[in-house]
C-alpha cells in the first residue's frame, strides 16, 4: 500500500519538470513537496501568487499555531482535510460501504494518494496506523468523542486523547466536538477551555467540530437552521478555535416561521430566504456561517453520503461563500479508491479556483 514503511521511498525525489530541491516548496507549501514524492507536479503546478496563508492574516495566531497550521495549506491557501472519527461517532455500520472502510490503511492510502491536507482520526489509529506512513499525509488527532447509543438530547463528547499524544506523535493540530446548547454545555465549555489552555501551551492549533445539539436546540429550529449553526460557529471562535468545523445550514421547517422559541431576527432572516431562488438563499446561508466565525477559518462538513454533483454543487457554493475548505469524509472514503480519487481530485479543482477570503476578513484588522 502507498505509503507506508515498506513501499515508500524515503529519498528526496526532485520535480519531474522542474530543476529544484523540494525543500524549496516549504516557502510555499509543504503540500508541493507531497505532489513531488507522487510525482504529480508540472509546470502547470508552479507556485501560485497568492498568499497561502491569507486565510489567518485577519486574527492573531501563535508562532506555533501557524506553523503547524501551514502543514494543512495548500498552494494557494486552502485545506482539504479527510476526516476518520465516524466509526466512533456513528458505530460500525460504515462496513456497509462500497469500499474497504473499515480498514485504517485504506484511509491512510487514500490521504496520501489523494494529497489530502490532513487526516483527522482518533488516537487509536494515530498510533497503530497513521504512524506507519512517515509523515507522508499530516495528522490531525480528535481528542474527544461519544458513540451513537444514546440520544442526542444531552449530548457530550468526553475525552478520548490527551494533547500531549498529539505533540508526541507529530500532529499538526487536535479537534473537538463542541456541541453548543446541550444541556451539559457545562461540562463540555468547561472541557473545552481546559483543552484550549493546553493548546496554547504547546502552540497546538485547535480545530473545533461546531455541531448544535439537544433537545433545546432542536425546539428551536434544529441543528441545521441558520439560527443553530451560525451560533455554534460564533460560539466556537469565542473559545478561541483555530479553524472551525461548520455544517451548511439547511432551510427551517414550516413551523420555523411561527416558532416564538427563534429569535424574532432569525425568523425574519429566514423569511427573506425563502423568498429568494434556491441557490441565492444557499448561498447567502453559508456565506453567513463564515461571517460568524469572524476572520477565523471555517472548514464544511461533507455531512451524509450524498451523489457525485450534490457533493460538487455543495462545495462550489461553499467556495464561493469564502470557506476555507472542506472536512469530508464519508462522501470520500465511502467510494471505492478510482471514485474516491476523482472526486477529490474534483474538490481540489475547486479549491484551486477559491477567491479567498471574504473581503471583510481578507487581512488584517490593523
Amino acid at each position: 500500500m502507498a505509503g507506508r514503511r515498506a513501499s515508500a521511498s524515503r529519498s528526496a525525489p526532485r520535480f519531474p519538470c522542474v530543476d529544484i530541491e523540494p525543500v524549496f516548496c516549504y516557502l510555499v507549501s509543504p503540500q508541493f513537496d507531497r505532489l513531488a514524492l507522487t510525482g504529480r507536479f508540472s509546470l502547470q503546478d508552479k507556485p501560485m501568487a497568492q498568499d497561502i496563508l491569507r486565510f489567518f492574516r485577519h486574527c492573531h495566531f501563535s508562532t506555533g499555531e501557524i506553523t503547524r497550521l501551514r502543514q494543512i495549506v495548500r498552494a494557494n491557501g486552502t485545506s482539504l482535510i479527510l476526516p476518520y472519527d465516524q466509526f466512533v461517532e456513528h458505530d460500525a455500520r460504515h462496513r456497509e460501504a462500497e469500499s474497504d472502510a473499515a480498514n485504517p490503511n485504506y484511509i491512510m492510502d487514500l490521504g496520501v494518494e489523494g494529497q489530502y491536507s490532513a487526516v483527522a482520526v482518533h488516537y487509536g489509529l494515530s498510533q497503530r496506523y497513521w504512524s506507519q506512513y512517515d509523515g507522508a499525509v499530516p495528522l490531525i488527532i480528535k481528542l474527544n468523542g461519544k458513540t451513537s447509543i444514546p440520544s442526542d438530547k444531552d449530548a457530550f463528547s468526553t475525552y478520548t486523547g490527551y494533547i500531549e499524544d498529539a505533540v508526541r506523535l507529530g500532529a499538526v493540530g487536535v479537534g473537538y466536538t463542541l456541541y453548543y446548547g446541550s444541556p451539559r454545555q457545562d461540562q463540555d465549555i468547561a472541557q473545552l477551555s481546559a483543552l484550549r489552555k493546553k493548546c496554547e501551551e504547546y502552540g497546538m492549533p485547535l480545530i473545533v467540530w461546531a455541531y448544535p445539539r439537544g433537545d433545546a436546540i432542536d425546539a428551536k429550529g434544529g441543528r441545521d437552521s441558520t439560527y443553530a449553526v451560525e451560533s455554534a460557529t460564533r460560539m466556537a471562535m469565542e473559545m478561541g478555535a483555530s479553524v472551525i468545523k461548520a455544517n451548511q445550514p439547511k432551510a427551517g421547517e414550516a413551523a420555523y416561521l411561527d416558532n416564538s422559541k427563534i429569535p424574532s431576527y432569525f425568523r425574519k432572516l429566514e423569511k427573506d430566504f425563502q423568498a429568494m431562488p434556491a441557490d441565492q438563499a444557499e448561498f447567502e446561508r453559508t456565506r453567513r456561517v463564515v461571517e460568524a466565525a469572524q476572520g477565523i477559518p471555517v472548514l464544511f462538513s461533507g455531512g451524509s453520503e450524498t451523489g457525485e454533483d450534490d457533493v460538487v454543487h455543495k462545495a462550489t457554493t461553499c467556495v464561493k461563500a469564502g470557506c476555507f475548505g472542506f472536512i469530508f469524509g464519508r462522501n470520500m472514503w465511502k467510494r471505492k479508491k478510482p471514485d474516491a480519487l476523482a472526486i477529490t481530485r474534483k474538490l481540489q479543482d475547486l479549491l484551486d479556483e477559491s477567491p479567498g477570503p471574504l473581503p471583510a476578513f481578507a487581512g488584517k484588522i490593523r
